[in-house]
């Protein structure tokens, strides 16, 4: 069964950091483009990271860059988002996705071009 699984949410207060971890079980991500979005309450979900099979590069949502980081370890099978000076408006519940497809990197992927998805992890940003 080819499946994603996130882990890693919870409830931090503003200023604080979280690591998510998204584990792939059932296929390989070594050929895959991976990216994490968010869909907040009320919300359309967002694209926020993207990063390249070998993990050369990244790209990122302008409400993330330079708090966020993604990165991957391919012989783990999974893809890390590192969430640091967190705000209130990033609650959000946390997707991370993947597919094999030609990306070298400069602009986000939106999630149609994504073709597998993990069920999501809560990330609640409050004092």
């Amino acid at each position: 069964q080819l499946q994603l699984v996130e882990s890693g949410g919870g409830l931090v207060q503003p200023g604080e950091s979280l690591r998510l971890s998204c584990a792939a079980s059932g296929f390989s991500l070594d050929d895959d483009t991976l990216g994490w979005f968010r869909q907040a309450p009320g919300k359309e979900r967002e694209s926020i990271a993207t990063i390249t099979k070998s993990g050369s590069r990244a790209a990122y949502a302008d409400s993330v860059k330079g708090r966020f980081t993604i990165s991957r370890d391919n012989a783990k099978n999974t893809v890390y988002l590192q969430l640091n000076r967190l705000k209130p408006e990033d609650t959000a519940v946390y997707y991370c996705a993947a597919r094999t497809i030609y990306y070298t990197g400069g602009y986000l992927l939106t999630g149609d071009n994504m073709n597998y998805w993990g069920r999501g992890t809560l990330v609640t940003v409050s004092l």
